[in-house]
């Protein structure tokens, strides 16, 4: 988490980083995570848009998800758990399974569509 967008969400928005550690047990927990698969922000200048569009998205949608960094050492094994390989992407997960995912940059409207969606796809998964 080298990039100081990322470290941003992280240390001064109190984003959980979240580690190999805590991953089952985070993702089992019944409200809506928001995982931001960075992917190598020093490769990818998208990763620095999604770190500033992250803030204001959980903004707009007030409690609706929770945002989370998923840590470099792991991006892979979440990846594959849940078949999403751009990056960056965001992968929405509650109680273990995944609600949906949006990869790479998008308009706002399109943000806000996709996640609308989301929020309305499993509601018996998500707590509100």
């Amino acid at each position: 988490m080298s990039h100081p967008l990322i470290k941003r969400l992280v240390d001064t928005l109190g984003y959980p980083q979240v580690d190999a550690a805590i991953l089952d047990r985070f993702l089992a927990e019944p409200d809506l995570k928001a995982l931001f698969v960075t992917g190598d922000a020093d490769k990818n200048l998208e990763t620095a848009d999604l770190a500033v569009i992250l803030p204001e998205l959980a903004r707009h949608f007030g409690k609706a998800f929770q945002p989370a960094v998923v840590d470099r050492a792991i991006e892979q094994k979440v990846r594959e758990r849940f078949d999403v390989w751009p990056t960056p992407s965001l992968i929405f997960v509650a109680r273990g399974n995944k609600v949906g995912a949006i990869a790479k940059i998008r308009d706002w409207d399109d943000y806000l569509r996709e996640i609308s969606a989301i929020l309305d796809r499993e509601p018996a998964l998500l707590v509100h």
